[in-house]
């Protein structure tokens, strides 16, 4: 096990056992003034795992946060919300939620009446309004490459359809400011998402009663960074931009973690 993972599990165990002892997780790391750390919790988008959060975690936990980062299971909005609410729902004290990409909508609607998320910090995601779609928010503005003919189609159940990104468009496409090795891997470990979450609305948005931080891709080929400054603005984030790629957590774990941590304070 690297010493990567090994923090970042120990990170979520720490989160874990504080909510199932009953005592805030946070209470863990205290700041001065008895001030908890909040719990950051890094939710991951299609096309990947929890894993492409490592770097960004791996500096939280040594500054003393409690980090978790949960599998989303990339079935739908509604259903994946739902699930990120269950889990949130376990942790005491205060909570700062942040989200990569198809993460966003899932946040989003998960953190919408939870009094312990105290931050929400969208990385190259979706800050949708109520009834907005992934698919209509990835084509209001011109950019994006992560079109049909980027994505193989596997059906999974009756009716039911996965999409992947093509080998031979992902490290371009989604990732190409990270190394060929890295891509590789990551390509052939992504997670698809169901097809389903592309027109599904979203819901009674988080972000207009929780304060918001963007971090801005300026080379996103897949989420415009047009429709990331547009949904920032109307969200009231604060802003910051990095010249990255859709995966900006990976690409720039350092700039990620310090705009996290702003929103910690």
């Amino acid at each position: 096990m690297t010493t990567t993972r090994r923090s970042l599990l120990a990170g979520s165990v720490a989160a874990a056992t504080g909510a199932v002892l009953g005592a805030p997780a946070a209470q863990a790391h205290p700041r001065p003034g008895n001030q908890p750390k909040p719990t950051v919790v890094l939710v991951h988008g299609a096309f990947a795992d929890a894993s492409g959060w490592n770097d960004v975690a791996t500096r939280l936990i040594r500054e003393g946060y409690p980090v978790l980062a949960p599998a989303n299971p990339l079935r739908g909005v509604a259903a994946d919300s739902a699930y990120l609410a269950s889990v949130l729902a376990t942790l005491g004290g205060p909570i700062v939620l942040a989200a990569h990409s198809y993460g966003g909508i899932v946040t989003t609607n998960a953190a919408a009446g939870n009094p312990n998320v105290k931050a929400l910090v969208y990385v190259a995601a979706f800050a949708p309004d109520q009834g907005e779609t992934l698919l209509g928010l990835q084509t209001t503005y011109p950019g994006s490459r992560l079109s049909e003919a980027a994505l193989d189609f596997r059906p999974y159940a009756e009716g039911l359809v996965d999409g992947y990104i093509k080998r031979e468009f992902f490290r371009e496409v989604f990732a190409g400011d990270v190394p060929k090795t890295t891509t590789e891997l990551m390509w052939a470990g992504q997670r698809p998402a169901d097809l389903r979450a592309l027109g599904e609305p979203s819901g009674a948005p988080a972000w207009k009663t929780i304060p918001s931080w963007y971090l801005v891709a300026r080379n996103d080929q897949v989420l415009p960074a047009a429709a990331q400054r547009f949904m920032a603005r109307r969200a009231g984030a604060q802003v910051r931009e990095v010249g990255a790629s859709h995966v900006a957590m990976i690409s720039q774990p350092a700039v990620t973690a310090d705009l996290i941590k702003r929103a910690a304070r």
